[in-house]
């Protein structure tokens, strides 16, 4: 076995417990953020380069994480956005034949601090008891009151605004230009794939950066809108939200994933709250509500949309739920082309249950 000298490490909790566990390879480190669990059995690498994880120390409920190594096409962004990756066991080598490199050099290229060995399913229960919480991975064990005093200068993620960190800077295309329909995407976080799905339906794609006026999409004369998933909390996002707004004004088709569905209902008046510790796996369980039918779902959010609200709005209709907690997982306007899912379509991780939401949207764009 590689690196029998590893490096002790800790998992700080903000609340003071501490998990033990050992440094990946033979790096020295600390990282901070807000640690979350992912339940999903493969797609290491995807939930590693999600715009939508940044920030957070990322829980890896799969025993074995980096068996099959990593593939340069097999990214939802141009860098890893965790803070850093706890897990069980990490393998240093790798057996998928079109494999580029190892799990280990995939997270070195990326400077990212990694620890393994922890118990985690011991981890995951405890943040399913006590909620999502700031932490801390260090191989500094011995100065744990050190530690203890940085992490609580460490930001909540309630009232956090993450959007511009991770949105493009400047406007740029995806597609063939010569494509039937064109979209304006606002990107608060878009992941590749979502790009992919809307191109290959024959769109032209122009992404705008987060804080992009309606005026600024508009002059693409698109036949339809999005907006995107992303981290963070949606209420510090006033400009997407305004932004939003402007556009259900008009007669265009509006589509919204995760973030960008946080965002439509807060543009309707209907607010939005921290959840105790998120959704995050690649089989939840989903009941459309419009047609009776089950679909298992990717997700990945700490944020949901207020049901009761929800319900009592007028111009709303909540279209999709949420089968292990009965949160909203997806809505739609009465009286406009505008509709949104807490889920991730593009995803695929298996089951394709949600595919036909990108059909939806260019069937209303074609009507």
């Amino acid at each position: 076995m590689k690196y029998q000298t590893r490096k002790k490490a800790m998992l700080l909790l903000a609340d003071g417990t501490i998990f033990h566990g050992k440094a990946v390879g033979d790096k020295e480190g600390t990282a901070f953020g807000e640690v979350c669990f992912n339940t999903g059995m493969t797609g290491y690498q995807e939930i590693f380069t999600d715009p939508s994880y940044f920030g957070q120390l990322m829980v890896t409920t799969n025993a074995h994480i980096g068996n099959y190594g990593t593939k340069s096409e097999e990214v939802e962004s141009d860098s890893v956005k965790i803070s850093g990756l706890i897990c069980k066991n990490f393998s240093y080598d790798y057996s998928r034949v079109d494999a580029d490199k190892s799990l280990q050099e995939f997270l070195d290229e990326s400077n990212l601090f990694a620890i393994s060995d922890v118990d985690t399913r011991a981890l995951v229960s405890y943040i399913r008891d006590n909620g999502a919480m700031n932490a801390v991975i260090s191989t500094d064990v011995s100065n744990v009151q050190e530690l203890k005093k940085q992490l609580a200068e460490v930001p909540s993620m309630e009232g956090l605004e993450l959007a511009s960190k991770v949105s493009t800077k400047e406007p740029y295309f995806y597609g063939d230009e010569n494509a039937k329909y064109k979209i304006s995407a606002l990107d608060i976080g878009i992941k590749k794939n979502i790009l992919r799905n809307l191109a290959k339906r024959d769109a032209y794609i122009k992404v705008y950066p987060y804080n992009s006026s309606f005026e600024d999409l508009k002059s693409f004369n698109p036949d339809g809108y999005f907006i995107s998933n992303g981290p963070g909390d949606p209420e510090p996002l006033k400009e997407a939200i305004n932004t939003a707004q402007n556009i259900i004004k008009q007669d265009k088709p509006l589509f919204g994933i995760c973030l960008g569905h946080q965002v439509i209902a807060l543009a309707n008046g209907v607010s939005t709250y921290k959840m105790h510790n998120g959704h995050r796996g690649i089989n939840h369980p989903i009941i459309n509500l419009e047609t009776g039918k089950g679909e298992i779902t990717s997700q990945n959010h700490g944020f949901a949309v207020n049901r009761e609200e929800a319900e009592g709005n007028t111009e709303l209709e909540i279209t999709h739920v949420h089968l292990n907690d009965k949160t909203v997982a997806g809505l739609k306007m009465k009286n406009k082309d505008v509709f949104s899912v807490q889920y991730h379509p593009e995803a695929s991780p298996g089951p394709n249950d949600a595919d036909y939401l990108f059909d939806h949207f260019f069937e209303l764009i074609k009507k």
